[in-house]
């Protein structure tokens, strides 16, 4: 099992506090979001851990870390930087995570336990977080709707209804080398402007719509959180 930490983007939402560093060095409660990323990952067993870097490429490079550089960080999204990993993700199963998320090994080891070319985590208990980070939960909120496998049927959309939220994409995903492959030939069977714009809802909603093969939702009820700006770290202090 190998893990991906996908850091190439500034996060220009955190103002002052990313004008000079990446977004995962950002701390919370005295340590960088990327120290909780790569504590979780390593307690759960796995050693073998690359990065995706873009903005400020030279503060994240390590000895410990296998790097892949988005050159187009400020042109592209998530589905972008991920296949900057592919050569290297085809060998084995890859745990990828965002890197403005923190979360506990236990997060990471219920995705290595999922039986899924796919499969994601998520909060159920979502509505309690975003009712401190947003006026209005549903501004910010994405539909994430499951069938009573935990299959996932539509992720992405703005919800209108709090019932179209069964509950919170984290940004922590685990993908098989075939539901790589089939991400990736999703993703080149568009425009390159589309390719671009392509964030990783979007591609895990062309898989659900493609109906190639199901996507798991696993639910986490340990401690987590996104960071977006700089209201979030308050909050989550």
């Amino acid at each position: 099992m190998k893990a991906l930490i996908l850091a190439a983007g500034r996060g220009s939402r955190m103002k002052g506090l990313t004008e000079n560093s990446p977004k995962c060095l950002v701390k919370l409660n005295g340590k960088s979001l990327l120290t909780y990323q790569l504590t979780a990952l390593r307690e759960a067993g796995i050693t073998e851990i690359g990065i995706v870097t873009g903005y400020r490429r030279e503060m994240l490079v390590s000895s410990e870390l296998i790097e892949f550089y988005n050159e187009r960080w400020n042109k592209t999204n998530m589905v972008s930087s991920l296949n900057c990993a592919y050569e290297w993700l085809q060998a084995d199963d890859c745990i990828v995570s965002y890197s403005d998320i923190f979360y506990d090994a236990s997060a990471v080891n219920s995705l290595i336990e999922a039986q899924a070319d796919i499969a994601i985590t998520y909060d159920p208990n979502w509505l309690e977080i975003w009712s401190r980070r947003f006026e209005d939960p549903l501004s910010d909120a994405e539909t994430f709707i499951m069938n009573d496998k935990n299959e996932l049927c539509e992720i992405g959309n703005q919800p209108k209804l709090v019932d179209q939220v069964h509950g919170q994409y984290m940004g922590l995903l685990k993908f098989t080398p075939k539901g790589l492959d089939i991400i990736a030939k999703l993703h080149q069977g568009l425009s390159a402007d589309l390719q671009d714009k392509m964030h990783m809802t979007g591609a895990l909603q062309k898989v659900i719509e493609s109906k190639v093969l199901a996507i798991k939702a696993v639910p986490y009820l340990g401690r987590w959180g996104e960071v977006d700006s700089e209201d979030d770290l308050a909050c989550y202090q």
